[in-house]
């Protein structure tokens, strides 16, 4: 990874998350360039083809020792994560919790049950957050529970949105006990799309990602309302796209969900 341009790395992402940086002061945006960098590269190290189970996680364990005791041969991006942690005063421990999602990827994505998938969205999102909030400057203990309930309610969209491209990877990332309720195997799953049933455990996945967005909604504070414009931007974006795939029933398996660029001018504009 020599050579890692973090504002690179945002640019080629297209993300949702890039796009809503935009909103940001240029310090400050700089160094969200440099966080967003970080997630990418340990996921796509999660997720890329051409690294078997044990490049992975030493990969990734490179990264935790490194984030702990600094890195042997660092790259730009690594000394870039260093001094935004010490820059922010924010816990190795918070960047590690990323990194065990990554390893939870790579390990498999079994989830008998929601608590056991909440983890891994606690993870992969909510502690993303988390960091995100000494950036922004969100101090109100109020809003760490704005960023964990808005993290479940984007990683749980995320899982709907992407239920056909997991797939054929070989994840299914909607827990057993929802899959048992409504009487589909992993197996079935894209031979059942569009029945009746599949519906219903679409719709059991959009219920509860709908009640984390609430949930979420509810925790924002008065104090801390215009630091958080970025994150209350993509919770925007991300409950339109849920909303798109709801009234579209589901169709997860033919299409990929988005947002076009006007609407999502609208709601960095708007909020």
């Amino acid at each position: 990874m020599k050579g890692v341009d973090a504002k690179t790395i945002t640019v080629n992402a297209k993300s949702n998350l890039a796009f809503t940086l935009l909103c940001l002061p240029k310090e400050k945006r700089k160094d969200m360039e440099s966080f967003y960098a970080f997630c990418r590269v340990v996921d796509d190290i999660a997720d890329e083809p051409g690294f078997d189970y044990e490049q992975r996680m030493e990969m990734l364990g490179e990264w935790k020792e490194g984030l702990f005791n600094g890195f042997l041969d660092p790259n730009s991006l690594q000394n870039e994560v260093l001094v935004l942690r010490k820059k922010y005063t924010i816990s190795p421990e918070l960047f590690v919790e990323i990194i065990k999602g990554m390893e939870m990827d790579v390990c498999g994505t079994e989830y008998a049950t929601f608590d056991d998938l909440k983890r891994y969205c606690y993870r992969s999102a909510s502690v993303v957050g988390l960091i995100c909030l000494k950036i922004f400057g969100a101090n109100d203990p109020q809003s760490k529970d704005y960023a964990i309930n808005l993290g479940y309610a984007l990683q749980l969209t995320n899982i709907i949105r992407d239920v056909g491209e997991d797939y054929k990877m070989g994840r299914v990332y909607i827990p057993d006990e929802d899959l048992e309720k409504c009487n589909i195997t992993k197996e079935d799953l894209i031979s059942s799309a569009n029945s009746r049933a599949f519906l219903d455990l679409m719709e059991l996945q959009a219920d509860r990602a709908e009640y984390y967005f609430k949930e979420a909604k509810a925790n924002i504070c008065a104090g801390d309302y215009a630091s958080l414009r970025t994150a209350r931007c993509m919770g925007r974006i991300y409950y339109l796209i849920l909303k798109k795939i709801r009234k579209d029933r589901f169709k997860v398996f033919e299409k990929r969900y988005r947002i076009g660029k006007v609407r999502k001018i609208i709601a960095l504009l708007g909020y």
